[in-house]
C-alpha cells in the first residue's frame, strides 16, 4: 500500500538537490489537522548571524515552536531562510523577533515561540525568547 498522506503541491525547495545563496522564501503545506492543537517545535543547532558593530559571527541554537492553524511549515525552506541570516548584522534581540515576526506573518498560527540560545562571546551567553500568539476574535 502506497498511500500519500501529505499534499506536497506547490513546494519548490523539497527534493531539491539545487544549492545556491540561500533565500528568505519560506513553503508550507497544508495543515489537515486544524481542530487539534498540535505543537510542532525545530531546533537548528547551527544558526549563525553577525554582529551588527564588528561583524564577527554570533553562534546560537534556535528553537521555533508553534501550533498551526490551517498551514504547517516546510523544513527545507526553513533551512534556507535561517542560512540566509549567516551574512546578516543584528542584535540578538532583533535577529529573533524578525524570525518571529516573518514566521508569524507567514503561517498564522494559533500560536509561536522563537528562542535563540546564542553562544558565549566575551564571557556572557545570551537567550532571547519572543512569541505571538493569532489575535482573540
Amino acid at each position: 500500500m502506497n498511500e500519500k498522506l501529505s499534499d506536497t503541491q506547490g513546494l519548490t525547495q523539497l527534493g531539491s538537490g539545487a544549492v545556491g545563496r540561500p533565500e528568505r522564501k519560506l513553503e508550507a503545506f497544508p495543515f489537515r489537522h486544524a481542530g487539534r492543537d498540535t505543537k510542532v517545535t525545530f531546533f537548528c543547532e547551527e544558526f549563525t548571524c553577525l554582529c551588527p558593530l564588528t561583524g564577527q559571527p554570533d553562534f546560537a541554537t534556535l528553537e521555533i515552536s508553534y501550533i498551526p492553524e490551517g498551514r504547517a511549515l516546510e523544513s527545507k525552506s526553513l533551512k534556507n531562510y535561517l542560512w540566509s541570516f549567516r551574512d546578516s548584522r543584528g542584535f540578538h534581540e532583533d535577529i529573533v523577533n524578525v524570525i518571529l515576526d516573518d514566521l508569524h506573518d507567514f503561517l498564522h498560527p494559533k500560536w509561536i515561540r522563537v528562542t535563540g540560545h546564542f553562544k558565549i562571546r566575551g564571557g556572557i551567553a545570551i537567550d532571547v525568547e519572543a512569541e505571538r500568539a493569532a489575535p482573540s476574535a
